[in-house]
């Protein structure tokens, strides 16, 4: 029986919060966002002596490929949805809504477009990383990224148009 990985458990037990939270914005769901890490974390253990120097580089890079290969099984059909009733005192919490429409319409943008803005604004890293951690040039990491923006913009305007009309 192998011993832990040099490293690995102090890895874990420090950037567990961050990778957690890269994630959720992948997946937008607590719950898949836990076992997206922690399976990104089992397939990453047994080659933990050969990563080299960007152990969360190679972290995300596996979620994001489990998070595509999880989005390809994935049942895409109808999603319940309930109707909420019109709220009869003013809203109070307009900063958490506007993080719940970005949310959602974060889990609205095809698979390529949410992983490039999670990783090119949520996690700041530079185009050139995100190419490299997605496997693609840098110039589908700027169209991506375009579009997704686009989309998030188009998303948030249409729910103030919304909330005007109220």
């Amino acid at each position: 029986m192998r011993g832990e990985p040099e490293g690995f458990c102090e890895f874990v037990a420090t950037r567990t919060g961050g990778l957690l939270r890269t994630a959720w914005m992948l997946t937008g769901d607590a719950h898949l966002a836990e076992d997206l890490l922690q399976a990104a974390l089992a397939r990453t253990w047994p080659h933990w002596h050969r990563i080299g120097e960007h152990p969360e580089a190679y972290v995300r890079r596996v979620m994001v490929r489990l998070q595509a290969a999880w989005w390809r099984r994935r049942w895409n059909g109808e999603v319940p949805t309930g109707e909420l009733p019109e709220a009869s005192a003013p809203d109070r919490y307009g900063e958490a809504d506007e993080r719940a429409v970005l949310a959602e319409a974060l889990r609205g943008l095809p698979r390529r477009q949410r992983q490039v803005v999670v990783l090119r604004h949520y996690e700041d890293l530079p185009e050139r990383e995100v190419a490299q951690i997605l496997g693609v040039g840098v110039g589908t990491v700027k169209s991506q990224n375009a579009k997704g923006l686009r989309r998030l913009r188009a998303a948030l305007a249409a729910c103030e148009r919304t909330e005007e009309l109220r």
